[in-house]
């Protein structure tokens, strides 16, 4: 396995830079090292876009194989300009803005291609929205005391990780709804915002640097990666 632990601009909270599917990556400006080590682990060819100028792009997207959900910070040319470039990449998949002030839509929204987890105050019209756009099952929950589900766990189509507060109550009855045997753990040395941690796919991951090797093993085991 490539050496999955990264920095991105000096920070271990890689996941706060980009989202990903099994096919692309959607990233804010990056150094070419540091994209090109995204493209190859992830095994994903990178598109790269800011949302209200700021390069955190992954706390204002969520992607599965459908569709790109983006804050509605984002600008009118920002938007321009990541259609032009999915245009031109020749990329099928729905890019929709959610109308909502819960705007950190990363955080937010936990997501593959059959579910989204989401804040519990997302109103029904963005819901529908989520639905509609992503093509999956729209369920409402907190996990481990946090609303904020994609910043503090990790999913994929091939596992589920849950963050280390959640009761093993709330681990088996979402385990259930997912149909995937979770493995509760920390990232970044004791981070509870393992999302945050990560940009993860069915096909490997990138991890901040500061994660030790017990935690990723348990990552890598629960997302069912070689």
């Amino acid at each position: 396995m490539n050496n999955i632990k990264l920095l991105i601009n000096g920070s271990e909270y890689v996941g706060a830079f980009g989202c990903a599917n099994d096919k692309y990556a959607f990233t804010g400006f990056l150094p070419e090292k540091t994209k090109k080590a995204i493209e190859e682990i992830l095994d994903v060819n990178v598109i790269e876009f800011s949302v209200n100028s700021s390069n955190l792009t992954g706390l204002f997207c969520t992607v599965n194989s459908n569709g790109l959900g983006i804050s509605n910070l984002i600008s009118k040319n920002e938007l321009k300009s990541l259609n032009k470039k999915i245009e031109e990449e020749k990329i099928d998949i729905n890019v929709g803005i959610l109308d909502t002030d819960l705007n950190s839509i990363g955080n937010n929204i936990l997501l593959n291609d059959k579910f989204a987890l989401v804040h519990t105050e997302y109103n029904n019209a963005v819901i529908k929205q989520i639905q509609d756009l992503f093509n999956v099952e729209v369920i409402k929950i907190s996990i481990g005391n946090f609303k904020t589900v994609g910043a503090t766990n990790i999913l994929t189509n091939k596992g589920f990780v849950i963050n280390n507060r959640a009761l093993d109550r709330e681990k088996e009855h979402i385990d259930k709804i997912l149909n995937f045997n979770s493995i509760p753990t920390t990232a970044n040395n004791g981070s509870l915002f393992i999302g945050l941690s990560t940009i993860a796919n069915s096909n490997n991951l990138i991890i901040g640097d500061k994660t030790t090797g017990f935690e990723l093993t348990r990552i890598i085991d629960a997302l069912n990666l070689d």
